[in-house]
């Protein structure tokens, strides 16, 4: 089950779209769904985690606990609306294009793919664009 929660003003208004759409990422990843949870909140509650959690002083716009269990994948995904605001900024994007991106970066961590070194960042950003448009295929059909 993908559930989303809000502590922050933003709400995404079709739920039920960007979890077809979530839905289809895992399973094009050969995964299976347990249960996933989005937290959407600001800058101070994802530092606050960060700090609390993985003793880091940073900002940043997504933290991701991961409970998978082999293919089944489970896991908190934390993401800052602030953060991804400006984002889609700087990079000059759409801010659902954004979210998007940071929502399927969660699923390709609880999928196995890391991003710290640089090969494994190219892989992890060519991943987020081919999910993304996974989206586009969902929502115009």
């Amino acid at each position: 089950m993908i559930n989303f929660n809000y502590l922050t003003d933003y709400q995404i208004v079709e739920e039920n779209l960007y979890s077809k759409w979530l839905l289809e990422v895992i399973g094009s990843e050969n995964r299976v769904l347990g249960d996933i949870a989005y937290v959407l909140c600001d800058d101070a509650y994802l530092l606050k985690v960060n700090q609390e959690y993985l003793n880091h002083d940073t900002y940043t716009d997504i933290i991701t606990f991961d409970y998978t269990d082999g293919n089944t994948i489970a896991g908190d995904i934390f993401v800052s609306i602030e953060r991804v605001r400006e984002n889609a900024e700087e990079f000059k994007v759409d801010f659902e294009e954004e979210l998007r991106r940071v929502m399927a970066h969660g699923i390709l961590h609880l999928s196995g793919y890391g991003d710290k070194s640089d090969e494994e960042a190219k892989l992890m950003r060519a991943k987020e664009e081919e999910k993304m448009k996974l989206f586009h295929v969902e929502q115009n059909s």
